[in-house]
């Protein structure tokens, strides 16, 4: 059963700047050629935005895992979970985290979710997650977790 799923897909501000990968191009290739030049620019453009797509990870809660991205962590494995948004999110981001944390934060989501790890074989300490909806992610996580007892 799945508690949560959300996918970390880029801000429309992202794709506004990718764009900027067009004017770059045409001011290389316009001297030689013009259809050099536009060809390159939307080939270019089309590539990164295929990547930014096909990069964006997700995350989902189930009753027996929560997964982001490539990693899995069983739900008997995670501890404590707090949401950090505005100010405190920079500073888990930042001042506060632990070089061991395990990180899928994206640039374009500002509150993380924080998960602590109960794995004492585990050197990661906690995981550290971009959620656009973290309070539904920590709920969900809750759920998973009620689920096993």
């Amino acid at each position: 059963m799945t508690f949560y799923r959300e996918r970390l897909w880029p801000s429309p501000w992202m794709y506004l700047a990718t764009a900027l990968v067009i004017p770059a191009s045409l001011i290389v290739f316009l001297p030689i050629n013009l259809v050099a030049g536009v060809v390159t620019a939307v080939v270019l453009y089309s590539a990164c935005v295929v990547l930014m797509i096909v990069a964006s990870p997700t995350i989902e809660v189930t009753d027996s895992v929560i997964a982001a991205g490539r990693a899995r962590l069983p739900i008997e494995l995670a501890g404590g979970v707090s949401v950090h948004e505005g100010e405190d999110a920079t500073a888990e981001r930042g001042t506060r985290l632990d070089a061991r944390a395990w990180l899928l934060i994206r640039g374009w989501v500002a509150p993380v979710v924080k998960i602590e790890v109960i794995d004492e074989q585990d050197p990661t300490p906690y995981w550290l997650v971009s959620a656009r909806r973290p309070r539904e992610l920590e709920q969900a996580i809750a759920k998973a977790k009620a689920k096993l007892v």
